[in-house]
């Protein structure tokens, strides 16, 4: 005889993961997608000479629908230097928190506002709109919506954490 249970989630973003499948394959695109998004940052830091996104700003394709705006952050010396802080540091430490699985909604959030951006200045759309930087961005929130952190990862220590508690915490955790 078959019974079933039926849970009440009070936060629509809640999922039970724990020990099934999903979860297991969540934390697997959560790491992996950490590791990319890490070795890529990590990589800038290490390159024999300083990254610099000018050439790629300015020269963004012609078909982006922000282009003009990828032109200005390129040819802005203060946007320019802030850019070519905040994409290593960003990269490294987004990949660095899908990695360890801490506070992975909020590095979802910034993986997929990066995304956002490389889709854009990517846009030779001549062979399709489905790209990798696309693909990329359905990761990021992917691991935001079902709280990848939770499943082998550091979140689930945080979340049994006092201060957790707090309803906005619960949501940036995953």
């Amino acid at each position: 005889m078959a019974t079933s249970t039926q849970t009440t989630v009070s936060n629509p973003l809640d999922f039970d993961l724990q020990g099934t499948f999903a979860g297991y394959w969540a934390a697997v695109l959560r790491v992996v997608t950490g590791y990319w998004f890490l070795h890529a940052g990590v990589t800038k830091y290490l390159a024999a000479e300083p990254f610099n996104a000018q050439g790629w700003l300015v020269n963004a394709t012609g078909g982006s629908p922000i282009t003009g705006f990828f032109v200005w952050v390129g040819q802005t010396p203060w946007m320019l230097e802030f850019t070519n802080f905040m994409i290593p540091l960003g990269e490294t430490l987004i990949g660095l928190g899908l990695m360890v699985g801490a506070l992975v909604r909020l590095a979802s959030f910034f993986g997929a506002f990066l995304m956002v951006f490389f889709y854009l200045g990517n846009a030779a759309w001549s062979h399709g709109l489905v790209n990798g930087d696309l693909m990329g961005l359905l990761l990021f929130v992917t691991l935001g919506v079902l709280g990848a952190g939770r499943v082998l990862g550091l979140d689930s220590v945080i979340e049994d954490m006092d201060f957790a508690d707090n309803r906005i915490a619960k949501y940036i955790l995953g």
